[in-house]
């Protein structure tokens, strides 16, 4: 708050400009620090999507959604290798791997008509647990 009453930024473009002029070097550092997450993210919803166009495909003989399985790997293994340079292979690939299974998992449940049993949902809870811990345990 201290910083939005120096007299530089109360005036000189408006009080939204002052903001930014104040919360930007903050921002910019929140970012930089949560990219590779942010990155990591997406290539997991890649990695779904592409996933689950696979399982429309029938085998790669229908052209849309083998052409969308393809888009979604590429875009995937594209962002995974960004964030690989930021962040170790271990943990990232852990998180990729599990959180995409664990969500390829869930939407094959609710989405999809597959069965629901107690070890699906128990491999479910112990892939974001593992995560978890991963994260936990500072291996970044």
């Amino acid at each position: 708050m201290r910083a939005l009453l120096r007299p530089e930024a109360r005036y000189d473009g408006g009080s939204a400009a002052a903001l930014l002029r104040c919360v930007r070097p903050y921002a910019t550092m929140c970012t930089l620090v949560h990219m590779p997450y942010v990155l990591l993210a997406a290539a997991i919803v890649a990695e779904v999507a592409g996933t689950t166009a696979m399982k429309y495909s029938d085998g790669f003989t229908k052209l849309w959604p083998s052409l969308g399985t393809l888009l979604g790997y590429v875009i995937a293994f594209t962002l995974l290798a960004q964030t690989l340079k930021s962040m170790s292979v271990g943990t990232a690939y852990a998180i990729w791997a599990g959180v995409g299974t664990a969500a390829i998992a869930a939407i094959g449940m609710v989405f999809l008509g597959e069965q629901a049993t107690a070890a699906k949902i128990a491999g479910i809870a112990l892939v974001i647990g593992g995560v978890v811990l991963l994260n936990l345990g500072g291996a970044h």
